[in-house]
């Protein structure tokens, strides 16, 4: 069985033989699949509302673990991304409801970001939805298969992440 891939390596190996193009073969085909999980994301999670990174606010704080509160330092940490990104998202889940910031309870200074009720099932509601997506989506492995191809993803991308 071939794809659109096989074709573009198949094209470059005419064109530039001196050209070591295998690597698209695997690379092709991650980032289109990437594509593909991407835009089943979005459309999954249309429903709820969610702008760009709120969702994963929000599952950030579920995964948590109860109360759901965490300081924005550990969300902007946990989420890769600068403390500037975290305010826009915080600012935008409390004016819907989703979020509250309220005070440390050591230090009253200190301000944690919690789940609200209605924040909780909402992003338990996007969870189901999300994870069966993905669920779907990989349907066409079986256990075994699953679990390879987690284990050469954790190897190339503790390699990338070395590298940076």
């Amino acid at each position: 069985m071939t794809d659109h891939i096989d074709f573009v390596v198949r094209q470059w190996a005419e064109a530039m033989p001196e050209l070591d193009a295998s690597s698209m073969a695997i690379t092709g085909r991650m980032l289109r699949i990437m594509k593909q999980l991407t835009a089943a994301r979005a459309e999954a999670l249309a429903p709820f509302g969610f702008r760009e990174g709120e969702f994963d606010v929000l599952a950030t704080l579920r995964r948590a673990g109860a109360p759901y509160c965490l300081s924005p330092t550990q969300l902007y940490q946990a989420l890769l991304i600068t403390s500037g990104a975290m305010t826009n998202r915080l600012n935008r889940l409390e004016e819907v409801g989703s979020i509250a910031r309220v005070a440390a309870a050591e230090d009253k200074r200190s301000m944690l970001v919690a789940l609200t009720p209605s924040g909780l099932e909402k992003i338990e509601q996007a969870l189901q939805r999300h994870t069966q997506v993905q669920n779907t989506f990989l349907a066409v492995l079986n256990k075994q298969q699953q679990q390879q191809l987690v284990e050469l993803l954790r190897i190339l991308l503790q390699a990338s992440e070395s590298q940076a």
